[in-house]
């Protein structure tokens, strides 16, 4: 019998509903695998994935990181932003915001999460709620919003256009319509609060940038202009609003389905942070990002030429077992040193709001054992999202247990 042609298709609602069993026989068959209709190539296993990861001479971020934008023009200037820049533009970047993003800072915000957390959860019904719709949906951009400096009442309309700006329909690839609208209205808020923030700065993340200096190029030190502080903005307040919500929507999922493992928790809440990582790696809400080759690379007797777009497949990587012992098991005690876990990238552009994100999640994930100790997910309700490069569900309706 002829096994079905192997097929990589991103934008396919396959993709969307399960990757994982195309991304083994990626791994086994093709682990350099070129798509002849869309002219791209894509790596799958651990030790590719990380390589290129923080190899950047040869898989370059500075045309974008999906493949309209790698396959197009490259990036406007409009929409230059530190995501699709290479070093040491990069590294200069980053580290305007690597100042906001101490350990002392995230520390200092943990009260802050906790109470958005705990108000959050506190307005769902205790019998049935939709864990992503109506919890973890709503607190994430409400977290990374405040540390912007986006008014209170702002903030969810942010996370409506983030979640319109991602969607994307099956087959989808180029943004459409509805896309760039909701990308243009997240633009012009952060544009007109950076004008506010000139005239009176306050103690938040846009006036900090406001006022910090940065080394050019070409030489000199300069202040970041309002472009700059705008595409800042929108990329952390994107990543920042998604990310989390969708870890938490794949945690609840997983622990239903591996109830064993909820009550190791429940009898150990210090196997909470490690339950986080078992998430991250197993279905990470980050599932690939895509690079541009700046020159020829030489893999598995195969060769990417210079010029073209490349899927860095995370998701895949996190389940290949030449790095994971028994990488489809999902397994919250599992040997964290057996290799890097991929679901936050790596290299230079390894998440910025990481430890952020890990700490949000770990919060709710222990308010969500002390809310259900006992639940049941209602499947037949569960919906997945469908977005540019993001895995996880829109809806997760749960019965809470007595």
């Amino acid at each position: 019998m002829t096994a079905a042609k192997l097929v990589f298709d991103p934008f396919s609602e396959e993709f969307f509903a399960d990757p994982y069993p195309t991304y083994r026989r990626m791994r086994a068959e093709a682990p350099v695998y070129y798509d002849e209709a869309r002219d791209f190539y894509a790596l799958t296993r651990h030790e590719d994935v990380a390589a290129a990861f923080k190899d950047h001479q040869t898989y370059s971020s500075s045309r974008g990181i999906d493949l309209a934008m790698v396959q197009s023009d490259g990036v406007p200037p409009e929409s230059k932003s530190m995501i699709f820049m290479d070093p040491p533009e990069h590294r200069r970047m980053r580290s305007l915001v690597n100042k906001v993003f101490t350990p002392r800072a995230i520390t200092a915000l943990k009260d802050a999460v906790t109470e958005l957390i705990e108000f959050h959860l506190g307005r769902v019904d205790n019998q049935r709620f939709d864990v992503v719709g109506d919890f973890s949906a709503l607190f994430p951009v409400e977290v990374i919003s405040s540390v912007l400096g986006v008014p209170a009442e702002h903030r969810q309309q942010i996370r409506h256009w983030v979640d319109a700006s991602l969607h994307r329909e099956p087959g989808q690839i180029e943004m459409n319509d509805a896309n760039w609208d909701s990308v243009t209205k997240i633009a012009a808020f952060y544009y007109e609060l950076i004008q506010e923030r000139r005239k009176q700065p306050q103690d938040d993340m846009i006036s900090g940038l406001l006022a910090a200096d940065v080394e050019r190029d070409e030489g000199g030190i300069t202040q970041l202009d309002d472009i700059e502080i705008t595409g800042f903005a929108t990329l952390l307040g994107g990543a920042g609003a998604e990310t989390v919500t969708k870890l938490v929507g794949n945690a609840i999922v997983q622990f239903a389905r591996n109830p064993d493992q909820w009550q190791e928790l429940l009898d150990d809440r210090s196997k909470v942070p490690a339950a986080i990582e078992e998430v991250l790696r197993y279905e990470a809400p980050a599932q690939y990002n895509v690079r541009y080759s700046l020159k020829e690379a030489h893999l598995h007797g195969a060769t990417i030429p210079a010029g073209k777009a490349v899927f860095l497949l995370g998701g895949s990587a996190n389940r290949d077992p030449e790095a994971f012992t028994d990488a489809d098991k999902f397994d919250i005690n599992r040997d964290r040193t057996e290799a890097q876990n991929l679901g936050f990238g790596y290299g230079v552009h390894s998440c910025l709001g990481a430890a952020l994100a890990r700490m949000e999640s770990a919060i709710a994930l222990e308010k969500l054992l002390d809310f259900m100790p006992r639940y049941e997910v209602i499947w037949s309700d569960c919906k997945r999202v469908s977005m540019q490069n993001v895995a996880g569900w829109s809806s997760v309706p749960v019965r809470v247990s007595p």
